[in-house]
């Protein structure tokens, strides 16, 4: 049962909760998470984004920080102040997407230090100090797609790559033969999606396993035998949808579990109701209620994690740039004129 101050979703306070977080600069949580602030923006920006309420924020500043957290290689660090690293690459790179500001940026410079992460076998580094997993696999792929940069990689090997993490069940792991997560679902079958390589997956036998996170609370966990948690409201229903298999869940009980872990005093949404609030499950938690078409927020892409109106927005431009029929349209107009 759903606490009755919390069966609405409480976007005003959630929109709050984001803006005055980010704006405080003492509190502890600010130092703790310095090296990986850059994730933290996206979240919160995507977050605000999909409650249509970006205004709040100073765009300008937010792109002119993202920039300076670029490095020399072409990477970006998690901060002004840390390395390069895949995982914050993608997170700039998705911010300057939500401003519209991707041509600040060396395209080129960035995809030759991602190409430089790829290894013999497909897989991926995540910087230079060569951790593999499948979470980077998807960085990079992502990350290229947004620059329009794909063919800067070897894309079938990132994909046999990630295929030769797939386990019996269904499920993928961070490396062949480790466990199944719910995580390493959305970020396999994302990347596959990207590489257009979907004929991969083991679609029904992985959307089974997805399903089975679904606990009696309504929540989804990310392995058996775990508890619950808000962040694989996006974790596994991003890959359900990709896949097709979105209605195979009980949206009704997931949308009330989501809605019972906010805070209807501060805003935020926790991993569990009654829980401390933060910004990434505030994130997830919207997410997948955009997921589920809930009322009065912007569609979210699945295999993107960016509003829809984003992603639509890179693929126009790609289309008039490419002489596609968008292009034409404006030529034959141009010539009857």
């Amino acid at each position: 049962m759903v606490n009755p101050a919390r069966q609405e979703l409480l976007a005003e306070k959630h929109a709050r909760y984001i803006v005055e977080f980010s704006k405080d600069e003492s509190s502890f949580e600010y130092f703790a998470t310095e090296h990986f602030r850059l994730s933290g923006v996206y979240w919160g920006l995507t977050a605000l984004h999909l409650l249509g309420r970006q205004a709040p924020l100073d765009g300008a500043e937010i792109v002119a920080w993202v920039l300076r957290c670029q490095k020399p290689c072409g990477g970006f660090g998690g901060s002004e102040r840390h390395d390069a690293h895949l995982l914050y690459t993608l997170s700039a790179l998705q911010v300057l997407a939500l401003y519209d500001e991707l041509d600040r940026v060396d395209a080129d410079g960035v995809a030759r230090y991602i190409a430089a992460l790829q290894q013999p076998d497909g897989s991926f580094w995540g910087d230079e100090w060569g951790e593999t997993d499948t979470r980077f696999s998807y960085c990079a792929l992502s990350a290229l797609w947004l620059l329009d940069r794909l063919k800067a990689v070897d894309v079938a090997a990132a994909a046999a790559y990630v295929a030769a993490c797939k386990n019996f069940d269904g499920g993928f792991g961070c490396t062949p033969g480790n466990e199944s997560h719910a995580g390493q679902a959305f970020t396999c079958v994302a990347a596959l999606d990207i590489a257009g390589r979907l004929d991969l997956v083991d679609r029904d036998l992985l959307c089974w396993w997805l399903c089975e996170r679904q606990t009696r609370s309504g929540g989804l966990n990310g392995r058996p035998e775990k508890l619950q948690d808000v962040c694989y409201s996006w974790w596994c229903l991003s890959a359900l949808s990709i896949l097709g298999r979105l209605h195979w869940i009980d949206r009704a009980a997931l949308t009330d579990f989501i809605l019972d872990c906010q805070d209807e005093e501060g805003g935020g949404i926790s991993d569990r109701p009654e829980d401390q609030v933060d910004v990434y499950h505030t994130f997830f938690g919207i997410a997948g209620l955009s997921l589920m078409g809930r009322p009065g927020l912007a569609p979210i892409d699945p295999t993107f994690a960016l509003p829809v109106e984003v992603v639509e927005r890179l693929r126009r431009r790609r289309r008039n740039s490419s002489g596609g029929p968008v292009a034409a349209v404006f030529v034959a107009e141009g010539l009857a004129a």
